[in-house]
């Protein structure tokens, strides 16, 4: 392990702010870690929850990150054809012990060419959009690939954060933090993933995220076809 270990979040406008509050609040305190939030710019950056968060470095003067972490959220659909950002994990990605990401950040690592090959967990929602990019989607809260680890949606992002510090730091660090952080889940429904939700609130959900999946659709077949010209 190096000292400090590097954990990089990447920013964008209009993530979703648990997908990367979430796991940065563990790692960040993980022994010896050195959590780096990252964007173009040093300006804050506006979440989809009214809540903005401010970067600490920018591309250009971010350190080689032994973890690099890319969130989810309705502003991914802009990164898929947002070159500078691509080629910024592209370049991370050849030198970090762990390329991660959660919910629909995994689609940005695969428009950037990083999943080929790979399993990898995302929103049940978006799932079915990874092998476009060469990648095989796994139903599962977290999801461990060689050095890619992958959380499914949003909470999953917790679970990602723990699997991670376990894997490098050591089941008794992951331990230690979950039980200071009182991490101890009990939602007051059953009703977290498809398959416990039932059809009917299932179809109710799909109809909601009706206008982002064609708008998804879309953009996720053009990055995939720009990866695929890029590779031949």
């Amino acid at each position: 392990m190096t000292n400090p270990f590097h954990v990089g979040f990447l920013l964008y406008p209009n993530l979703t702010q648990l997908d990367l509050t979430g796991p940065a609040q563990f790692l960040s305190r993980a022994p010896g870690a050195k959590a780096h939030y990252i964007w173009k710019t040093l300006a804050p950056v506006p979440s989809d929850a009214g809540l903005s968060l401010m970067p600490t470095t920018t591309f250009k003067d971010c350190p080689q990150l032994d973890l690099i972490c890319v969130p989810g959220g309705a502003g991914q659909v802009a990164l898929m054809s947002d070159e500078e950002t691509l080629s910024f994990l592209r370049k991370q990605a050849e030198k970090a012990k762990y390329v991660t990401s959660v919910c629909t950040g995994s689609l940005v690592l695969g428009a950037a060419g990083l999943l080929k090959g790979y399993k990898s967990a995302c929103h049940w929602a978006w799932r079915d959009f990874l092998p476009a990019f060469g990648a095989t989607p796994v139903n599962a809260r977290v999801v461990k690939d060689r050095n890619r680890i992958s959380g499914g949606g949003v909470t999953a992002g917790i679970d990602f954060a723990l699997t991670v510090i376990a894997e490098e730091w050591g089941e008794d660090v992951a331990k230690q933090m979950q039980l200071g952080f009182e991490y101890d889940p009990q939602p007051p429904f059953n009703c977290g993933s498809p398959e416990r939700a039932g059809p009917e609130r299932v179809a109710f959900a799909k109809k909601a995220f009706e206008g982002l999946l064609t708008e998804r659709e879309i953009v996720n077949a053009q990055a995939a076809a720009r990866m695929r010209e890029s590779a031949s």
